[in-house]
């Protein structure tokens, strides 16, 4: 199968193409500029960078000639909405020019539910439309009203390999630095994927797409700690032994408010459909490895 990787640079988006890689598929990253280090760090794990821009699709519809599967994995925040309307178009748009039904997997979060006052949220759990990202369920429904193949993943917090935009990669720069703060509900819990369990979820996926098309699936490990004590473990393996300062969620800028709750959900459609299960328990497992991956990879 080929597979266009949007957002295929990033965090979650490398490891994500070096997994469909490993399982056999011929994966295309989208970079804006090919010659970039993060772009050629792609050829590596044997994943093709071809050049465009997400804003732009006339720089990247040609892409998508010969692709039977797209993934995609980011959030353009100068336009959200109308840059996943803008996607959703083009695929329609590519499947009426030569009739090949392109599967989409089209991933949102677990903070796109706000506030729900639920203990345990799952894939039929309605969004909270007050969320500031509840826009995101918005783009769900667009899309399976589209007749669009697609998949829908909704990730945990991500942690674990390089960490350039998990809210642990935060800690740990912020532990360095001397001055580490939390933003908003001391009590608040989060749920937790390392990054490599989530990719072996879109591999699942992409093994037989038909078989989930239509389909939504959270993944998430199971730990439940509250996210203040997951900073806490974070900044005592960075060797910050001092205390963290307390902020208001509207300090911490529109992700931390958007994320100012319990997010607390089960995987257990993921488990009983994908046969996923993760690998990785926890974070708290081994928290200086993960702080040591972190470190490494600014160099």
């Amino acid at each position: 199968m080929q597979i266009l990787v949007i957002g295929a640079t990033g965090y979650a988006g490398r490891r994500v193409s070096a997994a469909l890689a490993r399982a056999g598929h011929t994966v295309l990253g989208l970079a804006r500029d090919t010659s970039a280090p993060a772009a050629r760090a792609l050829t590596a794990d044997e994943v093709t960078p071809v050049e465009g821009d997400f804003t732009k699709p006339d720089t990247w519809r040609g892409h998508l000639d010969g692709t039977d599967a797209v993934v995609h994995l980011l959030l353009d925040m100068s336009d959200p909405v109308g840059g996943d309307q803008r996607l959703f178009a083009e695929l329609l748009a590519a499947q009426e020019r030569d009739g090949r039904r392109r599967h989409l997997v089209f991933t949102t979060g677990i903070s796109s539910y706000g506030r729900t006052g639920l203990p345990l949220m799952d894939e039929t759990t309605p969004g909270n439309p007050e969320s500031p990202i509840g826009f995101r369920f918005t783009l769900e429904k667009e899309l399976a009203a589209s007749g669009l193949a697609h998949t829908v993943v909704r990730p945990g917090f991500l942690y674990g390999g390089p960490a350039s935009t998990s809210m642990t990669g935060q800690w740990f720069a912020a532990a360095e630095a001397g001055n580490p703060v939390f933003y908003g509900d001391t009590t608040k819990r989060w749920s937790w994927v390392h990054v490599d369990d989530l990719a072996e979820a879109y591999v699942r996926i992409l093994d037989n797409p038909a078989a989930v098309d239509g389909e939504t699936f959270v993944i998430a490990d199971d730990q439940r700690l509250t996210a203040l004590d997951m900073q806490r473990t974070a900044v005592r393996a960075a060797g910050y032994t001092g205390e963290i300062a307390l902020e208001s969620a509207e300090a911490g800028g529109m992700l931390q408010l958007a994320a100012d709750q319990d997010e607390l959900v089960t995987s257990a459609k993921a488990h009983r459909l994908l046969g996923w299960t993760p690998r990785h328990t926890s974070f708290t497992d081994n928290p200086t490895r993960h702080y040591r991956a972190w470190a490494e990879s600014r160099f």
